[in-house]
């Protein structure tokens, strides 16, 4: 369903209650009073004042609020010392504990605005010209972060505009993190999509830019990890840049933790144990600030918790004689079953003092509830949530369509408002906090989430996306772009062939792009909404286009009894490849390719192999996916190959009728595609999204493909660690046989069981075939004499790594 705006503009049907939140409130903690009202206090004359002696911090922020400011409105406010001594707005800030030093003859009023004094917290209070006051801003920090996340608030509640800046009179707000840890992984290494490109000025506007919206935190990576030594486009040596890093968020009093997966094979073994403290000590040693370390037990890790965890003691100890408070946390990530009952047991009875906590990250294969329950009350969990891939990831989109899968691919520009609150919600009771995993800057919305939601975990959504807008994009695009945002997440909602409100998104931002100033168009963030508006709408016109070509080939092979299999084999394989020939919608194809040399310019995305040394497709270069395949005609071509080997006609019309009535499961039978949403009326549904993001008792939509393969098979259901993946039917002849076909597909060679009624095993544990092809499976009489069949799939239990099971693309349920 599509509702209309105001403006005329379509948006999504689940969004609408979230924009109308974006109209009401500017994000963060809600507060009446911090709404805009029609009073503004006029600043483009005001000066900044704060007493020193500043903390670097607070001298951060000072420098910040500055620079934000003139960036936005070409005004540059003057820092004074004193407040001047006529009627000049001021806008003045310190620490709480100093409030008589710099409010001036607002201390009484911020001295009783101020009673809650929570780490990290702040109060802000506007206050209008009084007999013998000027008006001003007050900014009042309960520490020095106070100050620094203060100044943020005020940047992202300013209405700033060329030679403009003012602000509501009436805020007034006081708030606190509900989070500690409160932060992004960022890694220059090749492996990104962005980050190894970026140069020391680039890492210090967007590390800014997340300070703003209340980012405490950010984590590296060591010059050693799962990645090629070198790349192409680093600036500096891996370990020059992170020390670089560490000392700018040194300057912003950010905390400085380091991922750092221990990669040698035999922990066991101590002269192993020796070069890999000298080596870690080597880079504890060159930086400035390090607050702690995280080594993740798998994805990359490959030791057992006894041998993992004695090393961690020892590297506890060489961490503390460079950098004294620096804590040591670890993860029971790739874990199997067998080594996460040693991790527990070791948890339980040892009670490790040199650990200061848990961190629950992808590939953990019991849940963060059940996790929590296990460990020791005294261990903190931090998150380590994947928000940077939309698949074969810990919360991949929910069924997406085919279409997306194989052209965007994993590391796509994925803004996902919805999903993430979901996600963040759903755990928010069992940890302490947050470091996002992220591969690059294709998930900075994302990033802007987590990080408002970890301060105020019941900000609306819409309102932080509207003051993301705002701050970033500009106050005149503050709804509109905010609005986009939710719509580009819904380009990504079921089908794409009925998705109407595609064109609509698109037509929005082109909107946008048109009436843009040529600064905006300079602006990555914005560039990046309207590449992926262009590209939604590009993969959906190609994916109308090549589905009408392929219905006509089909129509073309039905007629093969008339007009003969070769012929009809012929025509039908020139119709499917005219999306070769002719190709659609070349306008579009054509900005893309603009907008993607735009943003590697702008800030270093690489979204090509060949164009812009991306390190692999699969890490965000999705312009060399731009003109996947959408149809089958690679798999049809394939098969008129080996028709045509067939030496009789009546074997090629027969073959060739196999290929037209593909689905059919015959009178009495049913088919199923367990990997479309529309097509697997009998796959057994599990928990709902907001409760089970991760789909740890839920079939899951996963995607492989391979040159070659049906379109059918490049998406399949896949159940996770000890999971079953179910179907369930009704309505069968209790007289009949059935017999049973399948294909088995996906990226892994897993084995598979087929349980009939958790009894009845129709197949034992079994390799997928190789090559893919359907395999055939009698169901036990026994099994259906009720009307009724179960099945369930399982793969071998306990097994470690992503725990990835069964993977099941077609089902046929044959009456025989």
């Amino acid at each position: 369903m599509i509702r209309t705006t105001a403006s005329g503009i379509p948006v999504p049907a689940r969004a609408v209650l979230a924009l109308a939140a974006i109209l009401a409130c500017p994000g963060g903690t809600r507060f009446a009073t911090s709404q805009r009202l029609p009073g503004e206090l006029n600043l483009e004359k005001a000066v900044i004042v704060t007493v020193g002696p500043l903390s670097r911090a607070e001298s951060s922020a000072v420098t910040m609020l500055v620079e934000e400011i003139e960036k936005r409105t070409l005004i540059r406010p003057a820092v004074k010392s004193r407040w001047p001594e006529d009627s000049t707005p001021v806008i003045a800030l310190g620490p709480a504990a100093t409030i008589k030093a710099w409010a001036g003859p607002y201390a009484g009023l911020m001295e009783r605005s101020t009673a809650k004094r929570a780490a990290e917290g702040y109060t802000i209070r506007c206050a209008t010209a009084e007999a013998n006051k000027p008006p001003a801003v007050l900014i009042c920090g309960n520490d020095a972060r106070g100050v620094l996340f203060a100044t943020g608030r005020l940047l992202r509640e300013l209405s700033m505009k060329r030679g403009q800046l003012s602000i509501s009179a009436e805020l007034n707000l006081s708030t606190a993190p509900r989070y500690p840890i409160r932060g992004h992984q960022m890694g220059y290494r090749p492996k990104t999509n962005s980050y190894d490109a970026w140069t020391e000025e680039i890492w210090k506007q967007y590390i800014r830019d997340l300070v703003v919206f209340g980012t405490n935190a950010v984590e590296m990576i060591p010059p050693r990890s799962d990645d090629a030594p070198d790349s192409p486009h680093f600036p500096l040596p891996q370990i020059e840049m992170m020390t670089r890093v560490s000392r700018i968020l040194d300057d912003y009093d950010m905390d400085v933790w380091i991922w750092y997966p221990a990669m040698e094979r035999d922990y066991s073994k101590a002269e192993t144990v020796e070069a890999e403290l000298k080596a870690w000590g080597a880079v504890f040693a060159r930086m400035p600030r390090l607050n702690a370390i995280f080594v993740p037990g798998g994805d990359p890790g490959h030791t057992a918790p006894a041998y993992l965890m004695a090393f961690l003691e020892k590297v506890t100890g060489e961490l503390h004689r460079h950098h004294p408070k620096a804590q040591m946390w670890m993860s029971p990530q790739s874990f199997n079953r067998e080594w996460m009952a040693d991790f527990l047991r070791i948890m339980k009875e040892q009670q490790p003092s040199w650990l200061s906590g848990v961190v629950y990250g992808p590939q953990t294969r019991i849940s963060l509830p059940e996790l929590r329950e296990a460990l020791p009350p005294r261990y903190p969990i931090r998150l380590y949530p994947d928000i940077t891939h939309s698949l074969s990831c810990q919360y991949p989109v929910p069924d997406w369509d085919l279409a997306y899968a194989l052209t965007e691919a994993r590391e796509g520009i994925n803004p996902r408002p919805t999903d993430e609150a979901a996600i963040f919600r759903a755990y928010k009771d069992y940890a302490e906090g947050f470091i996002t995993y992220s591969e690059g800057c294709n998930d900075d919305v994302n990033k802007i989430l987590w990080s408002s939601l970890g301060w105020d975990p019941e900000a609306d959504i819409g309102g932080i996306l509207r003051q993301y807008s705002r701050y970033f994009i500009g106050l005149e695009y503050q709804d509109g772009f905010a609005q986009g945002l939710f719509a580009l997440e819904h380009n990504w909602r079921g089908p794409l062939l009925k998705n109407n409100s595609v064109e609509e998104t698109f037509k929005l931002f082109q909107k946008m792009e048109r009436d843009s100033r040529p600064q905006l168009l300079l602006n990555w963030r914005f560039q990046q909404a309207i590449y992926r508006a262009y590209y939604d709408a590009y993969t959906q016109r190609r994916l109308r286009y090549e589905t009408d070509l392929e219905q006509m080939a089909m129509d073309k092979l039905r007629q093969a009894p008339a007009i003969g299999s070769l012929v009809a084999m012929d025509q039908a394989d020139s119709i499917a490849w005219e999306a070769e020939k002719n190709r659609t919608a070349l306008d579009l194809r054509t900005r893309i390719y603009q907008l993607a040399e735009a943003l590697f310019q702008s800030i270093r995305m690489q979204l090509s192999v060949p164009l812009y040394k991306a390190i692999s497709v699969d890490r965000g270069a999705n312009l060399d996916t731009l003109d996947q395949p959408l149809n089958n005609r690679f798999w049809l071509r394939d098969q008129y190959a080996e028709i045509r080997k067939l030496p009789e006609e009546d074997q090629r019309l027969r073959a060739l009728d196999r290929i037209v009535h593909w689905g059919d499961p015959g009178q009495g039978g049913f088919y199923d595609q367990l990997g479309n949403e529309e097509a697997r009326p009998h796959l057994v549904a599990g928990a709902p999204y907001n409760e089970d993001p991760a789909f740890f008792r839920s079939p899951v939509t996963a995607f492989a493909a391979r040159r070659g393969w049906r379109m059918s098979w490049c998406r399949h259901a896949d159940a996770l660690f000890d999971y079953a993946l179910r179907m369930r039917y009704t309505g069968l002849d209790p007289e009949a046989h059935y017999r049973i076909r399948i294909v088995y597909s996906g990226s892994l060679n897993n084995p598979v069981r087929l349980v009939a009624d958790e009894k009845w095993e129709v197949h034992p544990l079994m390799a997928k075939p190789n090559p893919i092809k359907p395999v055939e499976f009698d169901i036990p009489p026994e099994a259906t004499h009720d009307g009724e069949l179960r099945l369930s799939w399982t793969s071998d239990p306990g097994r470690a790594g992503a725990g990835r099971g069964p993977q099941v693309a077609e089902v046929w349920l044959i009456r025989r």
